[in-house]
């Protein structure tokens, strides 16, 4: 038996208040949806390398949709984890393959996404059992039958005492989604299902606590992104748009189809976006195949994630609100970069010509799938509908209308 040396933590401390039903639930599912600086995904991380280390049978799958986005989220969150609990030196964090290992014994925390859904199936660990599930941003997975099959991998026969445990994580966006059915509607003992928000958090700053004081000034953002309740959808711009698996090489070969890319600035608050496009004139479908989605990007790191994803050469339609942009991404390498353009009624007009078509999704493009799921028309005081799109879960949706400018061009006028 090995004796571990560590610094002595008092776990309520570094937990904190407003999860102690989830930290002791015993039953398969646990499930939180919540609010920004809720302490959800922080509180999972913690709980995750503490369940390593005091059961020596204990594997842990990390899932997200894309395999892409779990190494500046999950995977560091958890190394966040091991800090506080001052526990870093018991474990080894691999990033090709991505995956953790407690030294003492060679249990596992594994990370996949469904993207890769051979990877999930065919998962098997060396010691102990993988008995534990952890899904973050579950609102991405938009298929109960996709989860359904995950859930299934979480099986087998366990040593007594031992169970099996499904956690998932996430922002409540729309009532919609299957996760509010499955999950909330239906009440189980074996579920526990919890709303939690960031009056929870302790650890926020006066600075923090500012941000959600101003985003009271917006009741309906409010409910969601401060207090954790469902976003009620209705009224969505968009109906027309599907999730679907498709070949970006056989689309482009198609007669007729042309590729389109738009970008929408962002910085510190909003996030910048990238939306990557094959529009098929002939059958008036959208091929919406890849995004970047992301805050903090100066623009130089901009113009190297753009260039890192092959699309240097692309015809890119930008912001025209940002020309100083335009012209540091153009010297920065981005040669096809131009401004999009803006005249009177740009935003309809774009959102008309859009509603022609189609809209094909790939499931990579969860920022994509997760604004057409939530993009609605504004309302005015005596709720009835503006004609005008709210000015919110929008930034893809811009550049999605940037990008697409030039279809149908002749029916409209940019003047």
């Amino acid at each position: 038996m090995t004796i571990l040396q560590t610094n002595r933590v008092y776990l309520p401390d570094i937990v904190g208040k407003g999860y102690g039903a989830f930290w002791r639930f015993k039953g398969r599912y646990k499930v939180v949806k919540g609010s920004r600086a809720s302490k959800k995904s922080s509180t999972q991380s913690l709980k995750v390398i503490v369940e390593i280390m005091e059961n020596p049978c204990i594997n842990w799958l990390v899932v997200r949709k894309t395999e892409r986005t779990l190494r500046d989220s999950c995977f560091a969150q958890l190394k966040w984890a091991m800090r506080q609990l001052k526990v870093e030196r018991y474990f080894k964090c691999s990033v090709s393959p991505l995956e953790i290992t407690y030294i003492p014994t060679g249990q596992k925390i594994l990370f996949r996404g469904l993207d890769d859904p051979l990877k999930v199936t065919s998962i098997t660990v060396e010691v102990g059992a993988l008995c534990r599930l952890w899904i973050e941003e579950a609102y991405e997975i938009m298929s109960e039958d996709a989860f359904n099959r995950l859930d299934e991998s979480i099986r087998g026969q366990l040593p007594d005492g031992l169970y099996h445990q499904v956690v998932l994580t996430f922002n409540p966006w729309s009532d919609r989604h299957w996760l509010k059915k499955r999950f909330f509607d239906e009440p189980s003992d074996n579920v526990l299902a919890m709303t939690t928000n960031y009056l929870c958090n302790e650890f926020l700053s006066e600075s923090d606590l500012v941000l959600f004081e101003e985003m009271k000034k917006n009741p309906k953002r409010y409910q969601v992104a401060g207090l954790g309740n469902w976003g009620v959808v209705e009224g969505l711009v968009y109906e027309n748009w599907k999730e679907q698996e498709f070949s970006v090489d056989y689309i482009r070969g198609q007669t007729g189809t042309k590729s389109a890319f738009g970008l929408d600035f962002g910085y510190t608050v909003d996030p910048t976006a990238l939306v990557c496009m094959l529009v098929d004139m002939v059958n008036k479908k959208i091929y919406i195949f890849d995004e970047l989605y992301e805050t903090g990007l100066t623009n130089q790191q901009l113009a190297s994630r753009i260039i890192d994803m092959g699309y240097a050469k692309e015809k890119i339609r930008a912001d025209s609100a940002e020309p100083k942009s335009i012209e540091e991404l153009y010297q920065a390498g981005l040669k096809g970069i131009t401004r999009a353009r803006k005249g009177k009624d740009s935003i309809l007009n774009g959102i008309q010509r859009i509603q022609d078509y189609e809209l094909i999704v790939h499931p990579r493009c969860v920022n994509v799938l997760r604004e057409l799921s939530t993009y609605q028309w504004a309302k005015d005081r005596f709720e009835k509908y503006t004609g005008k799109p709210e000015d919110e879960n929008n930034h893809a949706m811009d550049a999605m209308r940037y990008g697409l400018e030039d279809i149908n061009v002749e029916r409209w006028s940019f003047d």
